[in-house]
């Protein structure tokens, strides 16, 4: 069967063996019985979207903080409320999460948190594809060892776990809240294990500056120089990053994720996405977490992704319609570590789809399926979720969770922050 230019194969049956897709067929070409058959009349098969940066059990202070600068917001807001959460809030919290993310399309996220082992849970529970690590704090020398073994044993512990669809990874927070030994030792035991290093760069003006001031250098060429991207890194929001600091990114293959809605709420500015894939850098997208983001919506981060990085750069070309769902799919899923096996749909690929009904009103006439998805389309279009072959959102419903039960708790968990 042809392809067209786009990628979009029209009017064709695609068949799901086992945890992989088997076939794509012309439509009424997949002859004989099926243990299953989802309609897709008019809709958009789309392979699973990944959210590249995220922290799940944030979900619990959706609306709760003030709107305020980065720096503030945390010290006010967010972690005055974190120092009081429970191993059963974050768990709560995290089916809270991916609950909204599988009803929105998404089948595969990174998250960084702590109480991970109760994250970790959850998504094994709930059947969605996740790579997870525990945030590592350490600005003083005394929190050094407890932090590492903390984070060493969850990757040990959980990578690999639910049959193979939860992966683990390394997380100093940031580059302002650990210390260098954090860095350097961190490195090295994930060269060891053989896992990613997860981290926030460069998120404001502010944090670069100040790592300007204390190392000499910007916070890319310090970790450059303390050996991290010796490992596959994922660096959440990349804003103010300079062209040598692109070069670093692309020359180690590490990741930049773009979080377009977070960083507008917290004034963080607009990260140069056209810049970084120009210069070879590997483009993802996040919501990061539903405090700051409002939402876990990955539709609603291609729009955005999209229309600022054209405003940025000053060309309506910038970041078309095709690149920001790469940017949300196949880039996403290398990301991750599951680049050879996630991000499109074609025959031996695992079968992580999305189901997008393009009937609506605001879908109509229909021109162009890609550039109607990132432009127009909602996550209420979505319609079907699957991973590894299994629906995890079908006919209007979750599959394989209670959300009514989840709000509720998550409701009454929610008093003791109010």
């Amino acid at each position: 069967m042809q392809r067209a230019a786009d990628g979009v194969v029209p009017h064709a049956d695609v068949v799901i063996e086992g945890r992989r897709y088997e076939a794509i067929l012309p439509r009424g070409g997949a002859g004989g019985a099926f243990d299953q058959v989802i309609d897709g009349e008019g809709c958009l098969l789309l392979p699973g979207l990944v959210n590249a940066h995220t922290h799940l059990a944030m979900t619990l202070f959706r609306g709760a903080a003030r709107d305020l600068p980065l720096e503030r917001w945390l010290s006010e807001e967010i972690w005055p409320r974190e120092r009081r959460l429970t191993a059963k809030d974050v768990y709560w919290a995290s089916l809270l999460g991916l609950a909204e993310m599988i009803r929105g399309g998404t089948t595969a996220c990174a998250d960084m948190y702590f109480f991970m082992d109760e994250v970790a849970h959850a998504v094994e529970e709930t059947g969605l594809r996740a790579l997870l690590s525990y945030g590592i704090v350490a600005p003083t020398p005394d929190r050094i060892d407890p932090e590492l073994k903390k984070a060493e044993a969850f990757a040990r512990e959980w990578e690999g776990k639910g049959e193979g669809r939860i992966r683990t990874a390394l997380s100093p927070h940031a580059p302002y809240t650990c210390l260098p030994e954090v860095w350097q030792r961190t490195a090295a035991l994930a060269r060891e294990i053989r896992v990613p290093i997860h981290t926030h760069l460069a998120e404001t003006a502010e944090e670069v500056a100040r790592i300007r001031t204390e190392k000499g250098k910007s916070p890319a060429e310090w970790l450059e120089e303390l050996g991290v991207f010796s490992v596959p890194v994922i660096a959440a929001h990349c804003v103010h990053v300079s062209e040598k600091d692109i070069e670093i990114l692309a020359a180690h293959g590490a990741t930049a994720v773009h979080c377009p809605t977070s960083n507008m709420r917290l004034t963080c500015g607009i990260a140069p996405v056209h810049d970084m894939l120009k210069g070879g850098v590997n483009v993802a997208l996040g919501t990061d977490g539903a405090a700051s983001a409002g939402d876990l919506n990955m539709i609603e981060e291609m729009r955005l992704a999209s229309l600022l990085a054209k405003q940025r750069a000053g060309d309506p070309a910038a970041l078309p319609a095709a690149e920001a769902i790469r940017c949300a799919t196949v880039r996403g899923a290398a990301a991750l570590g599951w680049g050879k096996e996630l991000g499109t749909i074609e025959p031996g690929r695992r079968a992580d789809g999305v189901l997008i009904s393009m009937k609506g009103p605001h879908l109509c006439p229909g021109y162009d399926p890609l550039t109607d998805l990132v432009y127009a389309a909602q996550g209420a279009d979505v319609t079907a979720v699957l991973v590894d072959g299994h629906p995890l959102f079908q006919g209007g419903e979750l599959q394989t969770l209670d959300v009514d039960a989840i709000r509720g708790r998550c409701r009454r968990v929610a008093r003791r922050f109010r």
